[in-house]
């Protein structure tokens, strides 16, 4: 049995039509491409922003709240044609026992709700070593951020008196 890589988010990098979600284990960075809205959601629960009236993820919050469900983890589990899948495990607990419960997602509603609910995201094996390594892309998009704020402060030769 292959076991599931467990990832953090590394960055987000805005795109011409989105948002690259970067997710890295210390080894690896892959990259996920997701809408504008959700890159948001995702930026919201990372800084931890609180927002005075619900949104879509907040929703979705208080629906598995109202089913007694938790957010067990996320699992991107699959890679096609260049679109990832994933999957959330819901862990439903009541006088008749536990249950798990697997729901598709898309995994970026699903990233949003691992930041949202602290729970574990993780790439399956298969999809880790299909996925390219897009390290470079990450290092790159922060050297391009920190070279624009470095142009936004005044050099040691700016600051000069002659």
């Amino acid at each position: 049995m292959t076991k599931d890589v467990l990832v953090k988010v590394k960055g987000l990098v805005p795109t011409q039509t989105g948002c690259g979600v970067f997710l890295g284990d210390g080894n690896k960075v892959i990259a996920i491409f997701v809408d504008n809205s959700v890159a948001a959601a995702i930026t919201l629960f990372l800084h931890g922003v609180k927002k005075p009236r619900p949104l879509t993820h907040d929703l979705i919050a208080n629906i598995f709240v109202g089913l007694g469900a938790k957010v067990q983890k996320v699992v991107i589990n699959d890679l096609k044609d260049d679109t990832f899948f994933a999957r959330l495990y819901l862990l439903q607990e009541n006088e008749l026992g536990r249950n798990v419960v697997e729901v598709d997602a898309r995994p970026s509603d699903s990233i949003a709700i691992a930041l949202q609910q602290k729970c574990p995201v993780y790439i399956a094996q298969a999809v880790w070593e299909k996925a390219e390594d897009m390290t470079w892309a990450l290092e790159q998009a922060s050297q391009e951020t920190s070279d624009s704020s470095d142009e936004d402060e005044p050099s040691a030769d700016d600051t000069q008196m002659s």
